[in-house]
């Protein structure tokens, strides 16, 4: 039997939606105050479901622990308190919008998480807002 198990942890980071090749207004245009030159910040929350089959010898299906140090080394610590235009290595050259920012979380975590034998990951689901929010299941 198949359980899902969802880790939530938070982040707060700074982002500006603009294309270099438009001019200030037709980014204004498009994106809104979410083109402020100034930039902006979102308090984000991240949910991070994992699936498999519990083990009987110990109860679970992966230790809550080890899947926050990995959600922990391979996206919060990249995230947290940064800028997702200039410091996030996987975001270079990508709109730092919410739906490419969870897509990236998924590939981030993909891996990490699926050496366990037996754990998928499921999805990512990533609010930048309490009303905005993606949900990626890979793809």
């Amino acid at each position: 039997m198949i359980i899902h198990i969802t880790r939530r942890e938070t982040f707060n980071a700074a982002h500006r939606m603009y294309r270099e090749e438009w001019s200030a207004e037709k980014n204004e245009e498009i994106f809104g105050k979410c083109a402020n030159p100034n930039w902006h910040g979102h308090n984000y929350n991240l949910f991070v479901t994992v699936k498999g089959e519990v083990s009987y010898t110990n109860g679970y299906l992966i230790d809550l622990k080890q899947l926050k140090a990995i959600i922990q080394e391979n996206a919060i610590e990249k995230l947290d308190h940064k800028n997702l235009n200039l410091d996030v290595d996987f975001m270079q050259g990508k709109m730092a919008t919410t739906e490419l920012l969870c897509m990236e979380i998924f590939n981030q975590l993909k891996t990490p998480i699926e050496i366990n034998k037996g754990v998928f990951l499921h999805s990512v689901r990533l609010y930048e807002t309490e009303n905005n929010s993606a949900e990626y299941f890979g793809g």
